[in-house]
Order: structure tokens, then C-alpha cells, then sequence
């Protein structure tokens, strides 16, 4: 498996994010489809994305205990729009080199 990025981890999170509100475990569940990422990897990129305004939380009772919910802002999706076309150019690139030549 391929290592993942900062900048990798945070579009993953934004996109599920635009998704669905969600919490820590979940995200982390989610996240773990694509990539190996624990949630002591994925609580400091939630803690970055939402000091700079990408994401906002809310607390929702949960059990008789308060869960944590990430939901992405404005500014979050306007950067999931950037990384995603960011994501496309990057792809294209390393898919030139990486896959066969079928002519």
C-alpha cells in the first residue's frame, strides 16, 4: 500500500464529511476502506481541518454520553472542490507512467 499524504487524508475527510455529518469512529472506519489510517492519525488531521475552518463540530447525546459530529463549512467544500481537481491532475499524471501502453 501506497503511504497517504497530509493533503491526501484531508480531501478524504472533507469528502466524507460532505456526505454526512459523522463521528471519529466512523470516519475512521470509512477512511480505513481506502487507506490504513488509526484514529490516532485521523484526530490530529480533524483537529487541523477544523482550526482552519474546513470543518465545525457539534456534540449530539449519544448513550447518556455526548458524541462528537464533524460537518464541513463553506470553506471546507471549497477546498474539496480545489483537491478534487487537484486529485485529477495528480492521477492523470502518475497514470501516464504507471499503466501499460495497450496501442
Amino acid at each position: 500500500m501506497f503511504p497517504i499524504g497530509s493533503a491526501l487524508l484531508d480531501a478524504m475527510v472533507l469528502s466524507i464529511t460532505s456526505k454526512e455529518e459523522t463521528y471519529g469512529y466512523k470516519l475512521t472506519q470509512e477512511m480505513q476502506s481506502a487507506a490504513n489510517v488509526s484514529e490516532s492519525t485521523l484526530y490530529p488531521v480533524l483537529r487541523r481541518l477544523q482550526k482552519n475552518g474546513a470543518l465545525e463540530t457539534f456534540d449530539r447525546p449519544y448513550m447518556g454520553r455526548n458524541r462528537r459530529y464533524y460537518r464541513i463549512t463553506a470553506l471546507g467544500t471549497a477546498m474539496l472542490r480545489q483537491y478534487r481537481i487537484d486529485w485529477e491532475q495528480h492521477k492523470a499524471q502518475v497514470d501516464a507512467i504507471l499503466k501499460e501502453d495497450t496501442t
